[in-house]
């Protein structure tokens, strides 16, 4: 049920207004309704109100007033307004002064409740959003994971609250997700972050290696101990301990963490004195440990000791609302290195990039983007900087030109008619200017426009 949504219905017509109330009602939000422009604005000011439906005839005013009023005091209010099929035109006027969506009479119903669903569902991801950016001070540790997309939104609120408890942490994802970035965030906003995150990739080392760089060992405990060494967990003492590719360690190896686990206590190699130790845990993964579990090739015990909060990072091709971001940041992280002042990417080139599916994720793209830099000669990347991506199928230049808004459009089809008259050119101006049509003069200022380089004939 809606039930802790507020909704107000002002329309000065009573058989209307009651059988709105009644339906809303019915879905399970608390309706009421209003008569009046005075009644209206009385009752936005008595208690919370989540959206206003309004007729825009009323008998003291109109529904413009009501907007105005909710625009200036409860600018996060979504606005509804009815109109008949014959007025669309007012509806769209007042949805350029804020309203968030219209209408038309007689009402259908069913429309109503989507709408109504759909716009509530918004308003909640705004406040979600308001909430999570006062969270996201610059001492969380999470101000360093850019996003946009409603999937990371989710994952790093369960990371902020994951952060404020002692738990031991499980993070899955794919190759070149982030998941380091994510378990650097947690210990920065966690009661351990004045200790040391020590990170351990447990597939980068065999089994004897990885158990001497967790465990320690004292001098004499193997061939080549030379001197006490301390190990990884020890370091990680009243801080974070990050072992990375968990899913890797062998199973002798699981034994042993499960008993550090159980007792916060490690001996080093070599040696019988028990050492305490006190540590928080987050691991990471691209493997499906609750398979791998299932067929007996990692223990029970611990699985259920690592998994007790699972954070799942979703793969960049589904988050592609992050891409632009994440383009902007690699950018500006690689200006210095690039050996040309580039300034962001073209809109084709933005467009080529959001339509690959990015395997290797966030690694990948930032891989891409430092690649580009160096090679491109153009002060925005252009498509032609990304060889090894293809259009997605059917995505012609024709198609994307029929979909945009006509002053995109036309923008579209002239810098891919400036570009193809410069290939065929040899890059001389002169000559790409008299195919064109157009001086040379024109076509400098055109290039400038959007970020072509070449030479004068």
């Amino acid at each position: 049920m809606e039930s802790h949504f507020n909704l107000l219905v002002v329309d000065d017509e009573a058989n209307q207004r009651r059988l709105l109330v009644e339906h809303l009602r019915d879905l399970g939000y608390q309706a009421r309704g209003a008569a009046s422009v005075a009644e209206a604005k009385a009752q936005l000011k008595e208690g919370r109100i989540d959206m206003v439906l309004s007729d825009f005839r009323l008998g003291d005013g109109t529904g413009e007033e009501i907007l105005e009023f909710v625009r200036h005091e409860y600018p996060q209010t979504p606005f509804v307004l009815f109109t008949a099929f014959s007025s669309v035109q007012r509806a769209v006027e007042i949805m350029k002064k804020g309203a968030a969506d219209y209408l038309t009479k007689p009402l259908d119903l069913d429309e109503v409740e989507i709408k109504v669903r759909n716009l509530l569902r918004q308003k909640t991801i705004l406040e979600e959003n308001v909430r999570l950016k006062e969270q996201l001070s610059p001492r969380s540790g999470f101000e360093g994971i850019l996003f946009q997309s409603h999937a990371m939104q989710e994952l790093v609120n369960l990371a902020l609250r994951a952060a404020q408890s002692t738990a031991t942490v499980l993070i899955l994802g794919e190759s070149g997700t982030g998941k380091e970035l994510v378990a650097r965030a947690i210990h920065q906003a966690s009661a351990h972050a004045g200790g040391r995150m020590v990170a351990v990739n447990c597939a980068a080392l065999n089994e004897n290696l990885l158990e001497s760089e967790l465990f320690g060992h004292e001098k004499g405990a193997f061939t080549g101990a030379d001197r006490r060494r301390i190990g990884r967990i020890e370091e990680s003492a009243g801080g974070t301990l990050f072992l990375d590719e968990i899913g890797e360690i062998s199973p002798g190896l699981q034994v042993k963490l499960l008993r550090v686990l159980q007792e916060r206590i490690i001996q080093r190699l070599g040696s019988n004195q028990d050492i305490p130790v006190d540590f928080r845990l987050i691991t990471a993964t691209n493997q499906d440990l609750n398979r791998l579990t299932a067929e007996g090739r990692f223990r029970s015990d611990l699985y259920y000791r690592l998994n007790i909060i699972t954070l799942a990072l979703p793969p960049l091709r589904e988050r592609k609302e992050d891409i632009p971001g994440l383009v902007d940041r690699f950018i500006r992280k690689y200006t210095g290195s690039a050996p040309g002042p580039v300034t962001g990417i073209s809109r084709d080139a933005l467009h080529l990039l959001m339509g690959f599916d990015f395997p290797g994720n966030v690694r990948e793209l930032e891989n891409l983007i430092e690649r580009a830099m160096v090679l491109t000669r153009s002060s925005l990347l252009q498509p032609e900087d990304f060889p090894g991506l293809k259009p997605p199928a059917g995505d012609s230049l024709r198609d994307q030109i029929l979909q945009m808004p006509l002053p995109e459009a036309v923008e579209a089809l002239e810098k891919a008619r400036i570009q193809r008259a410069l290939e065929d050119a040899g890059q001389v101006q002169t000559r790409a200017a008299e195919a064109l049509g157009i001086s040379e003069k024109n076509l400098r200022y055109k290039m400038e426009k959007y970020g072509f380089r070449s030479r004068r004939g």
